[in-house]
């Protein structure tokens, strides 16, 4: 598996020649100078607004992805996936935040998108699986700070914790609160499942 970070929560993840995108960046976004595009065949929104919902920069000469926006399980192309409810506020207005919980190739993904709650509900945290690998916010405005976000993270016992949207101070501050002050960034993350054992609450920083 590769997990690139393209800028805000904009992920991609290639597992041979399947692509999945999270939080695509819309062109209607302030961010969309961050704006990449590739074709992906499942594309996943936690959020109806326009730094996490530009379905249309994944799509690529024949390569349309599935779409999925919302709560529910759906099943494309032999994976799972679990999106659970979740509330957030951004720039002040009420959203509906879908965590998407996956597995690809051997490998469980939970994605928190555009998390503002410092702690999960006891139904939400029910849905959700402990995750080799947790995507987390951890400073943008309305979202988890720091604190919060790496605090939320530890309760879920990932193996891999990945900050997104973060900037110099935020990421100072989250890998401080984690312990792990001398982690560098990197380009992109390849890993295989085997590669996961023994592994607890590990950050890794994905450079966009």
């Amino acid at each position: 598996m590769i997990i690139t970070y393209l800028g805000k929560q904009f992920f991609k993840i290639q597992q041979g020649e399947l692509v999945v995108a999270f939080n695509p960046i819309s062109k209607d976004s302030k961010s969309k100078d961050l704006i990449s595009r590739f074709g992906a065949a499942i594309a996943l929104s936690t959020t109806n607004h326009p730094d996490y919902n530009g379905f249309d920069m994944v799509s690529h000469g024949e390569t349309v992805p599935f779409e999925i926006k919302g709560p529910g399980d759906y099943e494309v192309k032999d994976v799972f996936i679990k999106g659970v409810l979740n509330e957030t506020t951004i720039d002040g207005k009420k959203y509906i935040n879908t965590i998407y919980s996956l597995s690809i190739e051997g490998i469980s993904i939970c994605f928190l998108g555009a998390v503002s709650q410092g702690k999960l509900s006891a139904e939400v945290y029910g849905q959700i699986e402990t995750p080799d690998i947790l995507f987390v916010p951890i400073g943008n405005n309305d979202l988890l700070n720091p604190a919060e976000a790496y605090k939320l993270a530890v309760s879920l016992e990932p193996k891999i914790i990945i900050p997104m949207e973060y900037d110099t101070a935020t990421l100072k501050a989250f890998l401080k609160e984690g312990g792990q002050e001398k982690v560098v960034p990197v380009e992109k993350l390849t890993i295989k499942a085997k590669e996961l054992v023994g592994r607890q609450g590990d950050i890794v920083v994905l450079s966009s």
